[in-house]
């Protein structure tokens, strides 16, 4: 008998299609391997991109935050510091842009095909990874020198070994942010246009350029903490620097807000989708 997928106009937004993704695998693997060859592949310097940039940052952090503003690092050297900061920051954020833009770049092959449209979010966030990884690899080189090269007080901790669920946590809370503005954007298409901002905000408002152990006000400490990304970069750093700011209270608070935006992302997604093509 021959394979028949039986599509239902009125299947429940809470209804997530994992065993049609599952069986769609093929496509999400071959749309990983094309997101993440197809970006800089006509490029002069090619995959060295996705290092300079954040590289380039960076710097830029370093030289304006740690030499003239001269804001804290906690002892550490500031490009250290911000790096810690930046590799996972830079993932997050660039999971968030592809997925936000996912219904709009690929409206024209949605109103074509049926697949389930979540393998589209899932496909950019796992390309991302490569990204990632190139960025990681960069930071520990950095890391290796000031640590046995230099006098910096620096030593990774027993944490290190929590360090994939770290990156799954990431990559949820971009996926999550990805897929809600995915859905706005859908309906409010100038949306995409406050985006570049809204990030730009959002990463001045996340413990990269200065320490959270710097806030001191319980509201503006609250606040913070509510930041999905607040707690998961203070945790990076606490991993490979030994400093950061890990009381439970403070990273349960950012976890429940990140599996909350992931939770209801793909909800308003799975809704949106369904009459998106219809209203293009």
């Amino acid at each position: 008998m021959p394979h028949r997928i039986h599509i239902k106009a009125d299947t429940s937004s809470l209804a997530i299609p994992w065993g049609e993704i599952w069986e769609y695998r093929d496509l999400l693997w071959f749309l990983v391997l094309r997101d993440f060859t197809a970006v800089y592949k006509q490029s002069i310097l090619g995959p060295v991109w996705f290092v300079l940039q954040p590289l380039a940052t960076t710097i830029v952090f370093t030289v304006v935050f740690g030499n003239i503003a001269k804001v804290s690092t906690d002892g550490l050297p500031p490009f250290l510091f911000f790096s810690a900061g930046m590799v996972l920051w830079n993932y997050f954020q660039g999971v968030m842009n592809g997925v936000s833009a996912t219904l709009i770049t690929h409206a024209n092959v949605l109103g074509k095909v049926y697949f389930p449209r979540l393998v589209l979010p899932l496909a950019i966030t796992a390309s991302n990874f490569g990204t990632f990884a190139l960025n990681l690899l960069v930071f520990l080189g950095f890391w290796g020198y000031y640590r046995f090269f230099t006098a910096a007080d620096i030593h990774a901790s027993v944490w290190l070994a929590a360090l994939p669920l770290l990156i799954v946590q990431t990559a949820l809370v971009g996926l999550g942010v990805g897929l809600w503005l995915s859905a706005l954007t859908a309906k409010y298409r100038d949306l995409r246009f406050a985006m570049p901002f809204v990030a730009q905000l959002w990463m001045f408002a996340t413990p990269i350029i200065f320490p959270a152990s710097s806030v001191v006000s319980r509201k503006w400490s609250a606040l913070l903490a509510v930041n999905p990304m607040a707690g998961l970069v203070e945790v990076s750093k606490f991993m490979f620097l030994g400093v950061g700011r890990t009381d439970p209270m403070f990273l349960i608070i950012g976890l429940v807000s990140g599996w909350l935006l992931v939770g209801t992302g793909m909800i308003v997604f799975q809704r949106v989708q369904r009459t998106f093509v219809d209203t293009i």
